[in-house]
């Protein structure tokens, strides 16, 4: 008997799962901001038809122009939207968990004393005069209510000596993707070291 799988039309199901993958595609395209949309080669129906849904406010407006855009992701290859999307989604994930690294080796420097010793080990071209300056500094800060300079060059200096140490990550500007700390203008962490008052004894 012969086998009419590969010949059978697809189910309704199927035809719905894919319609699904497409309209999916389709609001990662809407999520990307102007630089990367540019980006990406897209037939110029569909391009407008994401522009378009972008612009629309009303959640009912937004999922029918979704449905359009699904429509036409049919009429085009996703296959190298995919590849370039999760491209970008990878590199933002080893952005966020670097971040994540260096915030906990921070909030570990500030509360642990046992941590400074591990991290020098860890990176040990660090200045370590320079790193216990900003850890007292830091603590002074939060006894005395100061604003954060010296917590935000502690974080700065340890994401210098991280990215020294660490493989780079490509660069990129991924949309939604907004770290606090790494995305801030950080003078160079040295310039912070500023001395604060000594507590008496």
């Amino acid at each position: 008997m012969e086998d009419t799988a590969d010949t059978l039309p697809p189910s309704k199901t199927q035809r719905k799962q894919e319609m699904d993958a497409l309209q999916a595609i389709g609001a990662e395209l809407i999520a990307l901001n102007d630089h990367q949309l540019a980006s990406i080669p897209l037939p110029e129906s569909l391009r407008d038809a994401v522009s378009e849904a972008r612009r629309l406010r009303t959640f009912e407006a937004q999922r029918r122009q979704l449905q359009y855009i699904g429509k036409l992701m049919r009429y085009v290859d996703p296959a190298p939207i995919r590849h370039q999307l999760d491209g970008w989604r990878s590199v933002s994930a080893e952005h966020t968990a670097r971040l994540h690294r260096m915030e906990h080796w921070r909030d570990r420097l500030l509360n642990e004393p046992a941590a400074l010793a591990e991290f020098i080990d860890t990176y040990p071209s660090t200045n370590i005069q320079q790193l216990r300056l900003l850890i007292r500094n830091t603590a002074y800060e939060r006894t005395n209510g100061k604003p954060p300079k010296n917590f935000r060059a502690l974080f700065q200096l340890i994401r210098e000596l991280v990215q020294a140490q660490e493989a780079p990550i490509p660069e990129v500007d991924p949309a939604n993707h907004n770290p606090t700390e790494s995305s801030e203008n950080i003078p160079n962490a040295a310039a912070n070291a500023s001395l604060a008052p000594r507590s008496k004894r």
